[in-house]
């Protein structure tokens, strides 16, 4: 792809040796927060040795790579359309990638599927298509859709969460948590202890649902986080979408202290929200970053000081434009120490336009995300939603949606190299 670096007037360029200068330390130091991939089990074990996240390679100073291909395409593999991609690794090292599966093409409550590829080499390949959730086209019908994994580093289980529908969608659901009730949207979590190969169902709905006069819920797309700093280190962190008795879009996030034994729901945030990531900053600060349904044409965001449970007043952040579009937020250096300058480091991904689904590109932060500096477009046509997850060979792997959505599934890998050197 011929996408282009993309900077301030008065910033000079970003070479690899800018980039430690910015971290203040040398690329040697930098590499220190490197690990090796997981030694792959010869059987699947619950509840693995726990294992680091996977931190970005430092950059060489050269003009670095972007590889990508398709991984699902419309009318393949026995689906005629295909969407919301949601991206992960094991704790072995295995990269998983999920997307609906749409026989009627619509979204919920369609008939969808989740479904999931698996690659145990970062990427360069990828094994058959196999399905998580599998949807009833048959009357009654029942869908799931909307995947979002999360990995708990500390038991090696897998999450992934989606909505269970039947007859109400998002915007139709009625209030209620009675998991039997087809004119309810359901929440969902499919849970894998043998790395993503098998899996077990549990709908949620009543234990995220604090209000009963809430009469819709859904799981934002891609991936949630496990928190490393403070007193709530170790708790899952999964962004829901909530439409309230009021009919207000809210943002709120789901969340557990064992494990994913129990879910509970933190207090919901801000008017106008929509599908919301959360990344956790350099001083144990929660950020949400948020995808406007009152289409300013720009990203919300909002702090929480005590793990998600409450969040701060909702801002626009103006450097991040959007076309009320689903995005992507993650640490660079997940490993990193509390307080330090690689902590401070994240990658941005979405549709960089404030009116269409167009122009996917990916930015760096190095403050926390207080400002976003550098960006590169791999993109530049249309470009729906899109899902980060650093990779074990110290890479960046990125899933999308090409051609605003009716594209089918894209896997892209970049190096830091890529990202900051322009090529």
């Amino acid at each position: 792809m011929n996408g282009h670096l993309r900077r301030p007037a008065s910033r000079v360029a970003v070479t690899a040796g800018a980039l430690a200068l910015l971290l203040g330390m040398s690329g040697t130091a930098i590499a220190a927060t490197q690990h090796p991939a997981a030694p792959r089990p010869t059987t699947p074990a619950h509840h693995s040795t726990a294992a680091p996240d996977y931190d970005v390679a430092p950059p060489a100073g050269g003009p670095g790579t972007y590889v990508e291909q398709q991984l699902a395409t419309n009318g393949e593999s026995g689906f005629p359309n295909y969407r919301i991609p949601a991206l992960t690794v094991t704790n072995s090292g295995d990269v998983l990638a999920s997307y609906d599966g749409r026989p009627t093409a619509a979204d919920s409550p369609g008939p969808n599927s989740i479904l999931q590829r698996r690659s145990t080499d970062n990427g360069t390949t990828w094994g058959p298509q196999e399905v998580v959730a599998a949807g009833k086209t048959t009357t009654p019908i029942e869908g799931y859709s909307d995947p979002s994994y999360i990995v708990d580093r500390e038991t090696g289980d897998i999450f992934n969460f989606h909505v269970k529908s039947y007859d109400a969608g998002f915007g139709g659901s009625r209030p209620g948590v009675d998991p039997a009730d087809r004119g309810v949207i359901q929440a969902d979590v499919s849970t894998s202890t043998d790395e993503g190969r098998t899996w077990t169902h549990r709908t949620i709905t009543a234990d995220v649902t604090a209000d009963l006069d809430w009469r819709s819920r859904f799981a934002a797309s891609g991936q949630g986080i496990q928190l490393k700093y403070g007193p709530h280190a170790g708790r899952l962190l999964q962004q829901y979408t909530i439409i309230n008795g009021a009919g207000v879009f809210q943002a709120v996030s789901v969340y557990s202290d064992d494990h994913g034994t129990t879910w509970q729901v933190g207090e919901p945030v801000g008017t106008g929200m929509d599908e919301n990531k959360t990344v956790e900053l350099s001083d144990g600060r929660i950020m949400l970053n948020s995808r406007d349904s009152a289409r300013s044409g720009y990203r919300k965001v909002a702090y929480s000081a005590d793990g998600g449970v409450t969040y701060g007043r909702v801002t626009i952040d103006r450097e991040l434009p959007d076309p009320t579009n689903n995005a992507s937020i993650v640490r660079a250096y997940p490993n990193a120490p509390r307080g330090s300058a690689e902590a401070r480091v994240l990658l941005f991904s979405n549709a960089a336009s404030t009116t269409s689904r167009s122009n996917g590109t990916v930015r760096v932060s190095y403050d926390d995300g207080r400002t976003w500096p550098v960006s590169r477009v791999f993109q530049p046509g249309g470009m729906a939603y899109s899902t980060l997850a650093t990779l074990p060979d110290g890479k960046v792997g990125l899933l999308y949606e090409p051609d605003s959505g009716y594209g089918g599934i894209r896997f892209a890998t970049f190096d830091l190299d890529w990202l900051l050197n322009g090529g």
